[in-house]
């Protein structure tokens, strides 16, 4: 193994009267590509801090070797300067170095600094580390507002560099491409896998099994001295005053395990009203903004249960997209037709849904009092926060003090709060750590609504799509059936940059193909798409009506007619919803060939 160059030896350092670290040890070898994991709020960032020479520990010691060069790249970076150029130099890099740095990242090195999007104040982040040829790059969340182009320069960027690398990020696809070795900040302390993140969950896993395991001796050791304290405490006062000073121990040593015992985000299932089968259909939708060509001839169809996900580099048009899906813009040319009983919520990518100024306890009971509605049931506020990692005194706390994690975890608990049969999520992923990731991919996987998700994290998409939608900006839109892997497998080179008088013409499912359906299959198919929302509003209403505990006791007759007509109406629903597949297969088959997208059961 090469000899370290940089190490945390001992380190402790306190957040008010509670322990942040206690004895953290972090070592890091010529060439090593680590990432550091841990919960939001475990100290990740704090602890890069302490390695770059920023902050100093309350105790334990930092060294490194002579002349050692080290860069860090913030999580939320501050962006100052006349120029972007001026950012980068007045880290200590050379001017050529800088202009090269910024300009590989997609920046013009004389831009303004400000005014920057998301993605360019991180790029410019990443430049300025990069620009001084670091000996060790600190890299916090450096996927973050980033597209998929600049991840893969930036991971290109990576696989050249000759810096020791240590990397915080919830990006698993990143993640398991750029690492060889793994530090876990949980409880306090810092352990060390020496492996690639592929090797993370089982290894970590293998701890917890084990640690749960000395939690139960414990117990029973607790439980043994106990007993034994309970008889003859005068006749064997010596030996017994000893057992008791080891039960002292064994109770101080529980209470700290507890302490350390973070809460964990606990999402509860999502309902879903139920919607009408067909969510949306887009036919030949073409927009420009500014000249530029976003969205060229792009026809598509989402049916109930399926999960969109739409990808692209930044200001490719994918906020357009779904702004024309929801009919919350108007296209240049084509149409948008949404189908029957939509319950939309929303999550926007700059968390506009939030006022800065309001409390934890505004936005989540915008009503006053201390209760919170959670899919239709009234939940006392606190306890529907905490379910999000959020602390009872946290309530009276402005939004605008939250860290990007808190208000991503609020954005999600205030949308989640909502009955929605149709949920979109731009960029969720953003500031996730990875346990409220895999909570979240858990929830959404078995949401029954459907489901639409702009992202540009692979791992995410891949887990998550049936379905996926990428646009290359200049106009051109293709859809694949599946995630991240079948959208690559079946469209390499997609996003490779083209001059958009040679963009490809959108790839979609094909309309009004010479070879159609028959008269009498058309107008059944009519038919039936004006059938299929009737019966869904009928169903719903009379489930309305059964809900009414008295129905029963007050008119045996009426709640029999009603369950009578629910029971019918489900039947023909489940009949309709059937032929309409039968005959909406057959006519997709039958334009040009090109099949039918697989449709939920």
């Amino acid at each position: 193994m090469p000899a370290p160059i940089l190490q945390l030896r001992g380190a402790t350092l306190a957040d008010g009267h509670s322990l942040m670290f206690d004895g953290v040890d972090v070592v890091l070898e010529k060439g090593a590509r680590a990432c550091l994991v841990g919960r939001n709020g475990a100290g990740k960032s704090t602890l890069l801090r302490i390695l770059a020479g920023t902050l100093a520990p309350d105790a334990g010691e930092r060294t490194a070797a002579p002349a050692l060069k080290v860069a860090l790249a913030a999580q939320e970076p501050v962006i100052a300067g006349a120029s972007l150029e001026a950012f980068v130099t007045a880290g200590g890099a050379e001017i050529h170095l800088a202009r090269a740095s910024l300009e590989y990242f997609g920046l013009d090195p004389a831009q303004p600094t400000a005014g920057l999007s998301g993605g360019e104040a991180r790029r410019a982040a990443l430049a300025k580390a990069f620009a001084v040829a670091p000996d060790v790059l600190l890299l916090d969340e450096p996927t973050n507002h980033l597209d998929i182009l600049a991840i893969e320069a930036l991971e290109a960027r990576l696989g050249r560099e000759r810096a020791a690398v240590l990397v915080v990020s919830h990006d698993r696809a990143f993640l398991e491409r750029m690492t060889n070795c793994c530090f876990w900040l949980e409880g306090r302390r810092v352990r060390r896998l020496d492996a690639g993140f592929s090797q993370f969950e089982g290894w970590a896993e293998s701890i917890i099994a084990a640690e749960a395991e000395t939690s139960r001796r414990l117990e029973k050791a607790i439980a043994r001295d106990e007993r034994l304290l309970a008889f003859g405490v005068t006749a064997r006062r010596a030996r017994n005053e000893g057992r008791r000073r080891r039960l002292d121990g064994l109770r101080a040593e529980k209470s700290e395990r507890m302490a350390l015992a973070k809460g964990e985000v606990s999402f509860g299932a999502l309902r879903a009203p139920r919607s009408g089968i067909l969510v949306l259909e887009a036919t030949n939708l073409s927009k420009s903004l500014g000249g530029r060509v976003l969205i060229r001839d792009f026809s598509t169809r989402v049916l109930r249960g399926e999960k969109l996900a739409i990808i692209g580099p930044n200001g490719a048009g994918k906020s357009t997209l779904v702004d024309l899906l929801l009919a919350r813009q108007e296209p240049d040319a084509g149409q948008v037709r949404l189908g029957a009983g939509l319950e939309i919520a929303f999550v926007s990518q700059d968390r506009s849904e939030l006022e800065p100024g309001k409390s934890l306890l505004e936005t989540l009971a915008p009503s006053g009092g201390d209760q919170v509605m959670v899919q239709g049931q009234p939940r006392h506020v606190a306890g529907y926060a905490a379910e999000f990692l959020f602390r009872a005194d946290q309530l009276r706390q402005p939004v605008e003090s939250l860290s990007g994690g808190e208000r991503n975890r609020l954005l999600l608990a205030q949308a989640l709060a909502r009955p929605s049969n149709l949920l979109v999520l731009d960029e969720p992923t953003n500031d996730l750590d990875m346990e409220t990731l895999d909570l979240l991919e858990d929830l959404l996987a078995d949401y029954a609504g459907t489901l639409i998700v702009v992202s540009h994290d692979r791992d995410f998409v891949e887990r998550l799509a049936t379905s996926t939608i990428a646009l290359d900006g200049a106009g051109a839109l293709v859809e694949t059936p599946g995630g991240w892997a079948d959208f690559t497998s079946q469209n390499p080179g997609f996003f490779r940059v083209r001059p958009a008088s040679s963009a490809k013409p959108s790839v979609t499912r094909p309309r009004g193909a010479s070879v159609k359906l028959s008269f009498k299959d058309e107008r059944r198919l009519a038919e039936l798409e004006a059938a299929l929302p009737r019966l869904a509003d009928a169903i719903a209403a009379l489930e309305r009506t059964l809900t009414d505990d008295g129905l029963y006791a007050r008119d045996r007759t009426a709640f029999d007619k009603a369950s009578r007509e629910l029971a019918a109406n489900r039947t023909a629903l489940a009949k309709a919803e059937e032929a309409w597949f039968a005959l909406e297969g057959r006519r997709e088959a039958l334009a040009n060939g090109l099949g039918a997208k697989q449709r939920p059961a």
